[in-house]
């Protein structure tokens, strides 16, 4: 069975982000459950999003809705594990935006998952995707200030 494989691009980090794995967020086996992790990436990439001066539900005037996500699973967590999410987010080729995640286990760095989506921007009038604006890649781009808490 072919597995997903995906490479994390370090040299596009915006972002990383302190979170820990909730009770609730275990599943049967008694570790870090799949819809838990979608939840977790979404909260850290809201807050990478936040760092750079923008709301993910309002990118110039345009919501953004998650088109695809792969997950590439690599190691486990549990409750109460303390764990560090970056998040890295290339230059915009296409209409997209294309976020990926790193989450590792702080105590001993061991990777979890890498993860990457594609956020399309849509007219809120007609909900068809629109080009990702100038000015939202500018604050995504390496060269702008970051303020305390990014990377």
């Amino acid at each position: 069975m072919p597995r997903v494989r995906l490479e994390f691009p370090a040299d596009a980090i915006l972002h990383r982000h302190s979170l820990s794995v909730r009770i609730t967020d275990m599943n049967y086996g008694r570790h870090l459950g799949h819809d838990a992790l979608v939840s977790l990436l979404h909260e850290a990439r809201t807050e990478a999003l936040a760092s750079r001066g923008l709301r993910e539900w309002d990118l110039e005037g345009c919501p953004s809705v998650v088109a695809d996500l792969a997950i590439q699973y690599q190691g486990e967590a549990a409750w109460p594990d303390a764990l560090i999410v970056e998040t890295a987010i290339p230059p915009v080729e296409g209409k997209a935006l294309c976020v990926y995640h790193r989450v590792v286990r702080e105590h001993d760095q061991r990777p979890v998952a890498t993860a990457r989506l594609n956020l399309v921007l849509l007219d809120p009038a007609t909900g068809k995707p629109v080009p990702v604006p100038e000015s939202v890649q500018e604050a995504l781009s390496p060269a702008w200030p970051r303020p305390e808490g990014g990377a």
